[in-house]
């Protein structure tokens, strides 16, 4: 019997770990390296803004199909809001069907709920008037959220302190972007987390958490 030989032209198979489809070796993945980084970025993150992330919304809203079903698989919605320009993710629950969860959601601290609802309040009231972009100072937020401190505490510089680490977790989450040293740009994404219901709600708590004698800036 002869011995066969490979023909001219013939095309040797490739190795799985050779293969040029793979991002590393082993990569059993269908998506794409974008695709894969934007559902990554929906993971680690807690939104992804047009604005700011322009080629990963643009992947995003390319692939929002795919994207979706891969974090079906994780029992996650993923909701895109195109009016905004903001895409976030949300735990399944249902009554009917045991869920693992995934998503876990970190309660805001006394300080950071009152910094975050003055940002509501405010971003509502300028929008309401017609201004496209809101802006708010740090000391007007320091001082807005020390009236709901007891004004017999003597510890206003602990006070502070916690307010600015509110302000710096809220800066971090995206709810608002600092432009110049202490002067910030109110984001759209304050309306995700705070809709107008739970404003009201928020607002009716905290007018009884407020010490007798003082007004909270409006």
């Amino acid at each position: 019997m002869s011995e066969t030989t490979v023909e001219e032209g013939f095309i040797a198979p490739v190795p799985m770990e050779e293969d040029p489809s793979e991002l590393f070796a082993g990569d059993s993945g269908t998506l794409d390296a974008d695709v894969r980084r934007v559902l990554v970025r929906l993971l680690q993150r807690r939104f992804l803004t047009a604005d700011r992330n322009r080629a990963q919304w643009r992947t995003l809203l390319e692939n929002q199909q795919v994207i979706e079903s891969r974090l079906h698989d994780l029992f996650v919605h993923l909701v895109v809001d195109h009016e905004r320009g903001i895409a976030y993710k949300k735990q399944v629950r249902s009554a009917e069907l045991d869920v693992p969860v995934l998503l876990r959601d970190e309660a805001y601290t006394r300080a950071e709920t009152l910094v975050l609802v003055h940002l509501r309040t405010v971003f509502q009231r300028e929008q309401g008037a017609g201004e496209t972009s809101v802006r708010v100072d740090v000391e007007e937020l320091e001082q807005t959220a020390l009236t709901y401190f007891d004004p017999d505490d003597t510890n206003v510089a602990g006070h502070q302190r916690e307010i600015r680490a509110a302000v710096a977790r809220l800066a971090k989450e995206g709810l608002i972007e600092e432009e110049s040293q202490g002067r910030y740009r109110v984001t759209p994404l304050v309306e995700v987390v705070l809709s107008n219901e739970r404003l009201t709600e928020l607002r009716a708590w905290l007018r009884t958490q407020q010490p007798a004698g003082t007004e909270a800036g409006r």
